[in-house]
């Protein structure tokens, strides 16, 4: 493996960019978080930022060690942020342990970042069969082909199941949608909406909810 030299480490030192943005305040908001991201949500698209819902995703394991990866936001509404994946995958079974998540969109071409976190529950079964007839045929195939998550000893394991499901429905109309696949979503406690700002001074605003009252508040974070 090769190691870092000491130029590339200066080099990563030096590398910084300076937010120049208007920034926001409370009054700019909308009236509920869901509204606030789906309306940054159509900015990051208008603008062209690519795979605008994607979104990192972590969780962690019973022992308490974290793990993070993309996935995409797949539902977006005022009961939460929902995305769809194998049940039996890594992230997965950190959810079914912990039952709580938390997901980043990075919109760095625009300067910000929303942050939801809360309480994971399962999308019912009639909503993940709706988006599995959305998906492309090949995404069809691959779900029922990979288990994910689990070590495989070459790429030819893989090739070798896509193309045995591949000819298992060669032939049917549609592919049903699998036991072990579906979605997940995030029913928020807290969603914070990063924007930066000039000398590291950004704007963070974020969202709590009450679980007594089930009210909403609005805080400001120090950057």
């Amino acid at each position: 493996m090769r190691t870092v030299d000491r130029a590339t480490g200066d080099q990563l030192a030096a590398m910084r960019v300076d937010y120049r943005t208007e920034g926001f305040d409370v009054g700019d908001l909308a009236d509920t978080w869901h509204e606030q991201l789906i309306g940054w949500m159509d900015e990051a698209v208008a603008a062209g930022v690519p795979e605008p819902n994607a979104m990192v995703l972590a969780t962690s394991g019973p022992d308490g060690r974290p793990s993070s990866r993309t996935v995409l936001c797949k539902g977006l509404d005022d009961r939460g942020v929902a995305f769809y994946t194998n049940y039996t995958s890594a992230k997965s079974h950190d959810i079914r342990k912990t039952r709580f998540a938390s997901v980043t969109f990075p919109w760095y071409v625009l300067h910000r970042q929303v942050n939801v976190r809360g309480t994971v529950e399962m999308v019912s079964q009639e909503e993940s069969q709706a988006y599995w007839s959305s998906r492309p045929r090949g995404s069809q195939l691959g779900a029922w082909a990979s288990a994910q998550s689990v070590v495989v000893r070459d790429r030819r394991v893989l090739d070798d199941a896509l193309t045995a499901i591949t000819n298992r429905y060669d032939g049917q109309d549609e592919v049903p949608l699998p036991g072990h696949w579906g979605g997940w979503r995030i029913v928020p406690e807290q969603v914070e909406f990063w924007q930066g700002r000039s000398n590291r001074m950004h704007d963070r605003l974020r969202f709590e909810h009450n679980r007594l009252d089930r009210t909403w508040a609005v805080r400001r974070l120090a950057p």
